[in-house]
């Protein structure tokens, strides 16, 4: 197969000025510019999670891969103080002890605490300020000890008791998950430990304190590490809040401007993406363009979490199914009068009265100006060829 115009293969980056290096072309015309005027994590390639907290350092990730991706996040808040200190204001234990420095967490320190029963049952509640009708997410790393069977419930205080308006129990030994009034996951890392993800909306009206509770149904015990809570539809990359009730955010990443006219103002070609799209709530994009909507071929991932929009402004204006929060492989045949859509090994559409945009001249994980609409999520790989892929080279590169 002819090599591509472009490829954007997540491996290295640069600092000064901040820059996501493209495998092809090798001279820096293809790299992208990269900004986050902050802190954030990520999981490196030993599967520790690590801290970068030098400003605008984009971030290779490897949660649950070989190979690293691109990691993409809006901002987010976590709510939850004393995150990694379940001894902290925050934290109330009750029919239970904590234990702090137990075991090795998952950054790679002993600072992991152990959450155990003192009878048959045991839960530490947690201290949330939070809003009315508003989807959260709560996520907790935990890892089995003398049980494998953990439970959280978010509540609101009614008249002294405790409303749960999102719960779920997670057994460690079998990797299963029940709910109820939330949808919940795990993330799988190395060492024993999970990350235990569930999201839920909180009560219209609020009537009282809210906050979580982590509960052991059964005497035993488990290490903890790593609270977040966060407004969202999905859990982000951790963000430690060290003690402050109102939270820490780690601000949006911005990958944009990859590329020149060279490599896109071409007048026939392939567009393919390799990502894992979160299913955010939000509308967005990955856009070939000369900056305008003018001149653009765009993928538009929608906000209900069921479809990708190809978009060109040579006439083309196609949904396409796809499933979220899922890894999915994308790519756009396009010339003169002949589009063609791939997904996952399979070619599951075309448009024959199109035609191609001129002078495009970047690729933004973005709208077309690079102030709205930002990716979210993670970028594997992503081309631009300046000719056609047949249909049979086009279904072996999206197979999954």
């Amino acid at each position: 197969m002819t090599n591509p115009k472009l490829a954007l293969i997540p491996s290295g980056y640069k600092q000064s000025p901040p820059t996501v290096y493209s495998i092809l072309p090798n001279n820096a015309d293809g790299d992208f510019d990269y900004e986050r005027n902050g802190s954030a994590t990520r999981v490196r390639k030993d599967g520790l999670i690590e801290e970068l907290t030098v400003n605008d350092t984009p971030r290779l990730d490897w949660l649950n891969s070989d190979c690293p991706s691109l990691l993409l996040e809006p901002q987010r808040t976590n709510l939850q103080a004393y995150s990694e200190n379940f001894s902290g204001a925050a934290w109330t234990p009750s029919s239970s002890t904590i234990t702090a420095n137990s075991s090795i967490c998952p950054n790679g320190e002993l600072t992991a605490y152990k959450l155990e029963t003192t009878s048959t049952v045991g839960l530490l509640g947690g201290f949330l300020t939070i809003t009315a009708n508003t989807e959260y997410t709560y996520s907790l790393f935990v890892k089995s000890d003398a049980t494998s069977v953990c439970k959280i419930d978010l509540y609101d205080t009614i008249s002294s008791s405790r409303y749960f308006y999102g719960t779920v129990i997670f057994d460690m030994a079998t990797e299963t998950i029940s709910t109820s009034l939330a949808t919940a996951s795990f993330d799988k890392l190395d060492g024993g430990w999970y990350r235990l993800k569930m999201t839920a909306t909180s009560p219209n009206p609020l009537l009282g304190s809210t906050g979580v509770q982590i509960s052991l149904t059964q005497a035993g015990s488990i290490f903890i590490w790593g609270a977040q809570m966060e407004a969202g539809g999905y859990a982000t990359s951790y963000i430690k809040n060290v003690d402050d009730i109102n939270g820490v955010t780690r601000l949006k990443d911005e990958c944009f401007n990859g590329g020149d006219a060279d490599l896109f103002d071409i007048t026939e070609g392939t567009f393919f993406v390799d990502s894992y799209v979160y299913n955010s709530g939000n509308f967005t994009i990955i856009n070939l363009s000369d900056g305008s909507v003018i001149n653009r071929l765009a993928l538009m991932f929608q906000n209900y979490g069921t479809q990708v929009r190809v978009l060109s402004s040579g006439g083309v204006d196609s949904y396409l199914n796809l499933n979220f929060d899922q890894r999915n492989k994308i790519a756009v045949t396009f010339k003169e009068n002949e589009y063609k859509f791939f997904i996952n090994g399979a070619l599951v559409g075309s448009d024959t009265s199109a035609t191609v945009p001129s002078g495009m001249d970047r690729l933004n994980f973005s709208n077309n100006t690079n102030v709205s609409n930002h990716f979210e999520g993670k970028v594997y790989d992503t081309r631009v060829y300046d000719r056609v892929l047949t249909e049979a080279e086009a279904i072996t590169l999206t197979t999954i």
